[in-house]
């Protein structure tokens, strides 16, 4: 059997919205016992994904990166680029300054292979599954163990 997105995807998305709190974006994934959800905006246009992951790294401590100083000028043995973006999360409280903006999606017709592969690869554990710009369900690590377990993959 070939096993693609749309027969193991949930098609009842919960998704929140970009200005909701931290801490109500924790409550929600508690409550309804998911590890991330699509963000939203007022038009349900996908503008990024929170998972558990991203509000642990707002919990950590900050990892100040390592520089060398010489003749004048300044040397990251880090990149800046990272040390911003992890900044922003430890200090953001709204979803949009904690959630990854740069979300990977995937198709209704994605074989399960791709997806495993997509999940390994680019270790992202959670993909909403879009339409044109709807989404239209979403597939989970759980979603892909869950069809191996049962044979299906």
């Amino acid at each position: 059997m070939v096993v693609q997105a749309k027969d193991i995807m949930t098609k009842e998305v919960l998704t929140v919205k970009e200005d909701m709190t931290v801490k109500e974006v924790a409550k929600f994934l508690v409550e309804h016992r998911i590890s991330g959800a699509p963000v939203v905006d007022e038009s349900n246009k996908l503008k990024g994904i929170v998972t558990e992951a991203d509000l642990i790294i707002r919990d950590k401590k900050v990892h100040i990166p390592t520089v060398v100083q010489l003749l004048e000028g300044v040397i990251y043995l880090e990149s800046p680029k990272r040390f911003e973006e992890e900044m922003g999360k430890v200090l953001g409280q709204k979803v949009s300054e904690v959630m990854t903006k740069e979300v990977i999606t995937i198709k209704p017709d994605t074989y399960i292979e791709d997806i495993a592969t997509l999940m390994s690869t680019e270790r992202k554990y959670l993909l909403p599954v879009m339409e044109k710009d709807k989404i239209v369900g979403i597939v989970g690590k759980a979603d892909v163990v869950r069809a191996i377990a049962k044979g299906e993959a």
